[in-house]
């Protein structure tokens, strides 16, 4: 039996898309864009609220720690964790959590450089490391959300941004600053240790911090430890209340 003209019609407008309902979802699609944008940016504009260390309380204790053991980093460390639990209880009403575990080093590799890092502190907003390496390395500094203090303890650091024709060159009580969204190549000499410290969006720096082991050490038991430190470091953050 044929179908009538007029089954076959309203059949036909039932298969065919609707004008108004896809002009709905793309316009909820970019309502929600905005929305996040737009959060990300008033995020963005308050997230100083979440600092607690201070770059020039951390370049004198850089500074007092070398004065205290010149040429030990393992002096250095020991007095840098000793004034930071005396600075930041860690007991009564901390105002943020410290990992006092020295022992808990773990490689490094990102941008092409091969170091060792202890880490300190670590929320959403905020890290601090003691970063290094006996050996000596070199490579990108990455292009990061968050502006970073290398303080350096020992040894020396050079770096150069492209355009520039001569070095910068950073020593012992020096600090190398990076402003977040500018990038340097940097070369780390045989000995060199730095309290480094960075403030800003923190887990945005991950990736870089991470994708070497993807594209060439495939170092798991390093990319465990590394998740296992930072995560366990900032939920203690979060659940004290610091960001």
């Amino acid at each position: 039996m044929a179908k009538s003209p007029t089954r076959n019609r309203d059949v036909a407008l039932k298969q065919s898309p609707q004008p108004q309902s896809n002009f709905a979802k793309w316009m909820t699609r970019v309502a929600a864009v905005l929305l996040l944008a737009a959060t990300f940016t008033w995020l963005d504009r308050i997230k100083d609220r979440w600092y607690v260390l201070e770059p020039k309380f951390l370049h004198e204790l850089a500074q007092e720690a070398i004065a205290a053991s010149p040429n030990n980093p393992q002096g250095m460390i020991s007095h840098i964790l000793t004034n930071l639990t005396s600075t930041y209880p860690q007991l009564e009403s901390p105002a943020l959590s410290l990992n006092l575990d020295s022992s808990e080093w773990v490689f490094n590799n990102a941008g092409g450089a091969m170091g060792a890092m202890y880490i300190l502190h670590a929320s959403v907003t905020e890290y601090l490391i003691i970063f290094g390496t006996p050996l000596g390395t070199e490579g990108h500094t990455g292009l990061h959300t968050a502006d970073d203090y290398f303080h350096i303890l020992v040894g020396e650091q050079w770096a150069f941004r492209p355009g520039a024709l001569e070095m910068e060159r950073y020593g012992p009580g020096d600090v190398h600053f990076l402003p977040r969204g500018t990038a340097k190549q940097y070369k780390m000499h045989e000995g060199c240790f730095a309290l480094e410290y960075a403030r800003g969006w923190i887990p945005l720096m991950m990736p870089f911090g991470l994708a070497d082991t993807f594209t060439s050490t495939l170092d798991i038991p390093t990319l465990y430890h590394t998740i296992r430190i930072t995560g366990r470091e900032t939920i203690k953050n979060l659940l004290l209340g610091k960001i």
